[in-house]
């Protein structure tokens, strides 16, 4: 089928099938022509400081100028970064950028395992990173190739006074800096300072060339560095601007920023498109703390809201959040796990506001699929943004024709180069005419809209049916005592598999025959769940993910 041809007609008027991808030459591009036209506009906010544009201009400079002067780095090399949501991230992040070095994205949360293998399969030759997290670092770099190493600390963006007294309570009264000792570190304000004294040079950047290392979640075997280019990360925000249709006025939103920076989501969403609109973004150091989200929230009149299904429930069960004003707010985009339409009901009727879901992965910078905020449809992942194809197959990887599921894939200019060093992996991610397999079950609307129905490997067999937990999951957390669940397959002697779903409750509770019954009447016999286990809350990745493969783990060794 001729899916291109199939979709010419199901946008709504004003977003065109396909895009112009040479508006800029490279990233630094985006972010210099931001910087030059919102000079004097907030830019970032975090832990009570705001950089404008022209501080951010400023204060990348001075990094890029340190970096080229001080160091032996050349363009090309690769440097980690290891922070959440503080205003030093996009400084270093586009001062790296501006002195051609490839970004290595990592978690701050990571385990030294963890930290190891990215920084020696990235072949990172610089570390940026705060200090709270400085510990691991400490005990990593002796077996990596990492020769510079910049410490940063939570009020470093502050005037020198208000950092020196923020910073000293930070690691003396709450204790939140456990000790370190990294030889020959650098502190990041010093390197700032430095940095402003010294030449800056602009860096010859080709659109080709690789900006970002993003590893995947390592949620499935070792993690992969997909290699975004500058092309990559340019034709996404250029591609999903217009399917924010009239939504984003320049120079004038206040969106808010809770998922991490490092996570490619957020990274293209707020250091990209939010970016080149001249937003403001207020950046949330750690959204688990939802009183402390909600009494950040109160001092914003926000208009946008970038988030994911858990933390749009955590926040509308929360009394304060309910009583904020949301008469500003137009915009909120989901993405990074499926939203329940349970989730997306409850937000709009706390907020006024509908949620535009959208579907992505590392490896397509992210963003391939966003419901236009004009024509919203719930329980779809909405239609594939402009420049981009999409098609489903099967097993023996024909297509499928419309209306039956199949792995959805996707060919773009927002496709990744491949994996990094991994020539057999990349090669496997691919079909034989281009598209990368997303490895996600989809279906493909006649309206064009499109239905994940779920991961390939997350699909639960059960006497010969294919169940999938998304489903599960949606009509579980419909339940009004349910706040959250995961659905997985276990052994079953009669049936092969059977469904079990991990729940958390409210307060009120609710038993394992209540919410049975409740199925029943929702759900065809086989979907139906055999076993229940409540739990105070379910395993999740950094980013609030629900991680089925732990719970699957757990029960492979019980």
């Amino acid at each position: 089928m001729d899916f291109e041809q199939f979709y010419q007609d199901k946008y709504p008027a004003g977003i065109p099938r396909e895009v112009d991808l040479s508006k800029y030459k490279n990233m630094v591009d985006v972010f210099e022509q931001a910087v030059k036209k919102y000079a004097d506009k907030p830019a970032f906010s975090a832990v009570g400081v705001t950089l404008t544009y022209k501080d951010l201009d400023t204060q990348s400079r001075n990094f890029a100028a340190w970096l080229q002067n001080k160091t032996d780095l050349k363009p090309g090399d690769r440097i980690a970064v290891q922070m959440p949501n503080v205003t030093q991230y996009p400084v270093v992040v586009f001062g790296a950028m501006r002195a051609g070095l490839i970004v290595v994205n990592t978690n701050p949360l990571y385990t030294t395992r963890e930290m190891e293998h990215q920084f020696n399969d990235s072949g990172a030759k610089a570390l940026v990173v705060l200090a709270n997290m400085a510990e691991n670092a400490e005990k990593v770099l002796p077996h990596t190739g990492i020769e510079h190493v910049i410490v940063t600390e939570v009020a470093d963006m502050h005037s020198p006074i208000k950092r020196k007294l923020m910073n000293a309570v930070v690691k003396h009264v709450k204790k939140m800096v456990p000790p370190f000792n990294i030889p020959g570190a650098h502190k990041l304000p010093a390197v700032l300072s430095a940095g402003a004294r010294e030449k800056f040079s602009p860096v010859e950047i080709k659109l080709d060339d690789l900006a970002v290392l993003q590893y995947t979640g390592g949620t499935t075997g070792v993690a992969k560095g997909a290699m975004l280019t500058h092309a990559n990360l340019v034709a996404n925000l250029t591609q999903v601007r217009p399917m924010l249709e009239d939504q984003v006025s320049e120079g004038e939103e206040v969106v808010i920023a809770p998922l991490p920076l490092y996570h490619i989501y957020s990274f293209t969403l707020n250091c990209g498109i939010m970016l080149e609109a001249g937003a403001h973004n207020i950046l949330i150091p750690n959204p688990r703390d939802i009183p402390g989200f909600v009494k950040e929230l109160q001092k914003h009149k926000f208009t946008a809201f970038i988030g994911l299904n858990t933390l749009f429930v955590a926040l509308c069960n929360n009394e304060d959040f309910q009583k904020l004003d949301f008469s500003g707010v137009k915009l909120t985009a989901s993405g990074g796990m499926a939203l329940t339409s349970d989730a997306a009901k409850m937000w709009e009727r706390v907020t006024g506001c509908e949620i535009s879901e959208g579907y992505g992965m590392t490896e397509t910078s992210p963003v391939v699929t966003f419901n236009p905020r004009s024509a919203i449809k719930l329980g779809t992942i909405g239609l594939p943004i402009p420049s981009t194809i999409v098609k489903t197959i099967d097993d023996e990887g024909n297509e499928t024709p419309v209306g039956e599921p199949g792995e959805l894939c996707v060919k773009g200019p927002q496709v990744m180069r491949g994996y990094w060093q991994r020539p057999e992996d990349t090669r496997q991610s691919f079909t034989e005419d281009g598209f990368i397999q997303t490895g996600d079950i989809a279906l493909i609307q006649e309206d064009g809209y499109i239905r994940i129905v779920d991961r390939k490997k997350d699909m639960i067999i059960v006497s010969g049916f294919n169940v999938f937990p998304n489903e599960i999951e949606d009509v579980v957390t419909s339940h009004p005592k349910v706040v959250e669940c995961a659905a997985v397959g276990v052994e079953d002697a009669k049936s092969g598999e059977a469904v079990k779903v991990y729940v958390v409750a409210t307060k009120e509770g609710v038993s394992a025959n209540e919410l049975k019954e409740f199925c029943r009447e929702r759900l065809t016999a086989y979907k139906v769940p055999k076993h229940f286990e409540f739990r105070e809350e379910l395993p999740k990745s950094n980013v609030g993910k629900i991680l089925r493969r732990e719970l699957r783990d757990e029960e492979a060794k019980a």
